[in-house]
């Protein structure tokens, strides 16, 4: 008798562990996960290599493309002094010296057209188109 107790009680667990609380089971396999929050990733930045060298700029008219809010980089190496121009929304002006790895970053608010210009080698080194 007492084994057919004991296989009884085997049963009725089985039963009871098959068969449970979901709510308890959701709230154990969500622990498990990670919860979800508002944050993004950040974006990815764009990033343009200017070189001033002898009264000549590279690249110049090259056509890029950036997202509104995008980081954008302007790495600038020049053996002239000279001011990089940013005509977007808001507008930005960048003082170039002489000498490498000059850095500048900016976002762009609106979508639309961005010249990026150097004013006294009068040239365009960049369009953005931003969207």
């Amino acid at each position: 008798m007492s084994r057919v107790l004991v296989l009884a009680a085997a049963v009725a667990v089985l039963l009871a562990g098959c068969g449970g609380d979901k709510s308890a089971e959701e709230t154990t396999s969500n622990a498990a996960q990670p919860s979800m929050t508002d944050a993004q990733a950040a974006p990815q930045r764009l990033v343009l290599d200017v070189t001033i060298k002898g009264g000549t700029v590279t690249p110049t008219n090259e056509q890029l493309q950036a997202t509104v809010k995008q980081p954008i980089v302007i790495r600038v190496d020049s053996d002239a002094a000279d001011e990089l121009h940013v005509h977007s929304t808001p507008e930005h002006s960048f003082p170039i010296a002489v000498g490498p790895g000059q850095s500048f970053q900016f976002t762009v608010d609106m979508p639309g057209r961005v010249d990026v210009e150097l004013h006294a080698l009068n040239k365009t080194v960049a369009t953005i188109a931003v969207q």
